[in-house]
């Protein structure tokens, strides 16, 4: 049997493709035109990443004065005029990063797994170099509290960022599910710094610091959990 013979016997066996009738065109194009409503545009990316800084800010310093500012009045001049800075720097590249999660297309200057090795690298090095105390009081005991307090105000920062940003789309629930974790966390370790009076080196190597990974990855948790119910949705 030759090509064209076999080819006749498909066409004759498969009816050739109907066009849409125009009324049904019609009734489908007046159903989505009906459901059309105005989108009123996000606000320009600096004003998004200034939000995210200034809620994270407002956690930290709040959580902060309710309890006391042991750990800011501890310090002197210079460990103030560098770990604050250091830590507003760090909020405003996590801030950035955050916006460019939730607006597809937008341009990552940093990645998100980068920014905890930077987050919690930069501040190491910064204590480090510091506070030289090699006290180890109550290392475990106290260094529970200031980890859960700072836990504490990572959440309700990582989801007041949430809340400035909702009206953007995260390609990656993963991906921005880490970086608001790190922005919580970060609040967190700004709260600590500005409560704390404890400058023994191991503890805020330890116990201030652990807050940013372990808010990250709880931030990554929520966005796979909600990954996973988006497709199982669908």
């Amino acid at each position: 049997m030759r090509d064209d013979e076999i080819n006749e016997i498909l066409n004759k066996a498969v009816p050739a493709p109907q066009s849409p009738r125009p009324d049904g065109l019609q009734r489908v194009t007046s159903s989505i035109a009906a459901s059309l409503r105005p989108v009123r545009p996000m606000p320009a990316d600096w004003v998004l990443t200034g939000a995210l800084v200034l809620v994270c800010a407002a956690v930290s310093l709040a959580g902060a004065l309710r309890v006391g500012l042991f750990g800011f009045e501890k310090m002197d001049l210079v460990q103030r005029g560098l770990v604050f800075p250091a830590l507003g720097i760090l909020l405003w590249a996590t801030a950035r990063t955050m916006v460019a999660e939730m607006i597809p297309g937008s341009r990552r200057s940093v990645m998100p797994g980068v920014l905890v090795v930077l987050s919690c690298g930069g501040l190491a090095g910064l204590f480090a170099s510091l506070f030289r105390d090699p006290g180890m009081d109550q290392f475990v005991s106290i260094g529970i509290g200031c980890l859960t307090a700072g836990l504490l105000h990572a959440i309700p920062a990582a989801l007041l960022s949430w809340f400035v940003v909702r009206r953007g789309f995260a390609l990656n629930a993963l991906s921005a599910g880490l970086v608001a974790g790190i922005l919580g966390g970060l609040a967190g370790v700004g709260m600590l710094e500005l409560h704390c009076p404890n400058f023994e080196t191991a503890h805020l190597l330890v116990w201030h610091l652990a807050v940013v990974p372990l808010s990250g990855a709880l931030g990554a948790l929520v966005g796979w959990l909600a990954r996973g119910l988006v497709r199982a949705a669908a």
